[in-house]
């Protein structure tokens, strides 16, 4: 996709361990896509390590596909705006917890830094849901979210509606159209896929 080439994307990876394959993925390419990738990770992405992988893996993982050092504290993300690293900023994948903080402005970790720094200059934020409870208590979040300005979502679908049926996915195969859609100020359609 030709419109992505030197666009500067802060990819920011939050802890859905299990969407960490998909996501990388679509980091490798955006890249051939001739972005820039600029990789972010929430504390926890960068340091737990679970039956998906050690923490070292994920972050080696996603240096490998950027080029380009994890910006994994707050000091370091805090840059982002002032310096206008980034054109576009993707939160692939994005937690209910990380949705809520970003949907009542609260400013405690890298990702959520990341976010708050890069929207100083009125630039979109992609989010690709990966949560359990997206269609529980943190409904109301998404909902907020929704309506803000700035803000676009990667399509999302249930992700097992008999053992899960509160659990949102975004379809990561959505991400390159869906951050051209919202360089343009537009959100794509359909929204929810089946």
């Amino acid at each position: 996709m030709h419109e992505l080439e030197h666009v500067r994307i802060g990819f920011a990876m939050t802890g859905s361990f299990c969407t960490f394959q998909q996501a990388f993925a679509q980091a490798e390419y955006l890249v051939s896509c001739g972005a820039e990738v600029i990789p972010i990770m929430s504390w926890n992405a960068a340091n737990i390590s679970t039956r998906f992988g050690t923490a070292e893996e994920m972050r080696e993982r996603l240096e490998n596909i950027s080029g380009r050092k994890v910006i994994s504290s707050i000091e370091d993300a805090e840059p982002i705006g002032p310096k206008q690293m980034t054109d576009i900023l993707l939160v692939e994948p994005c937690t209910s917890n990380t949705a809520a903080k970003l949907a009542l402005s609260i400013t405690d970790s890298p990702v959520t830094m990341a976010v708050k720094s890069h929207l100083r200059g009125q630039k979109p934020v992609v989010l690709a849901i990966a949560s359990n409870d997206s269609l529980a208590g943190t409904l109301k979040n998404l909902g907020l979210l929704a309506n803000a300005k700035q803000y676009y979502f990667v399509p999302v679908r249930q992700d097992d509606t008999q053992k899960k049926p509160n659990s949102l996915v975004a379809d990561f195969t959505k991400t390159a159209e869906t951050l051209i859609h919202a360089l343009n100020g537009k959100q794509i359609q359909p929204t929810i896929c089946t």
